[in-house]
């Protein structure tokens, strides 16, 4: 007999907030690889690659204010294990349906060009993967099982990242 009961996405898409812990875990590696084995940065240090690398940190801050900003003036969650009560699709989720994501690879790509440090790049590379499969996918279930057509139309007309 199964004393654990069948998960429900129509609740919640989770029961782990992966999101933070990832984006934890790749910081905390990056600095520890940086330090036991580091890595040449590939790129130029000069000023205009300080200016994009920065800029994209910026990016990525600005995007993560901006998405919590959008889903809180729409009273729902900002916890990646907790159920929406609203299917937001405007602000920056009009264009994208993962800003918060996104914007966290953005600041670890700025993280990389401030200390010059490759894990971060490649850090953020596995975060979106990981990412994807551990939470995105099941935020997409929760999300279709809790908002049916309207989501899946949304979901039709605006893409996962980029």
């Amino acid at each position: 007999m199964d004393a654990t009961p069948e998960f429900d996405f129509a609740e919640r898409p989770s029961r782990i907030p992966w999101p933070p812990l990832l984006l934890i875990a790749v910081v905390a590696s990056a600095i520890a690889l940086a330090r036991t084995w580091p890595l040449p940065w590939p790129g130029l240090d000069d000023l205009p690659a300080r200016v994009v690398g920065i800029s994209l940190g910026l990016i990525g801050a600005g995007l993560l204010a901006w998405a919590i900003i959008t889903l809180r003036g729409h009273g729902t969650t900002i916890m990646p294990d907790a159920g929406a009560s609203a299917l937001v699709t405007s602000g920056p989720y009009a264009r994208v349906r993962n800003p918060i994501y996104l914007a966290d690879i953005f600041i670890l790509f700025g993280a990389a060009e401030i200390t010059k440090n490759i894990w971060f790049v490649i850090g953020a590379l596995l975060f979106g993967v990981l990412v994807t499969w551990l939470a995105i996918l099941p935020e997409e279930r929760h999300l279709e099982k809790r908002f049916g057509q309207a989501y899946r139309d949304y979901k039709a007309t605006t893409r996962r990242w980029l």
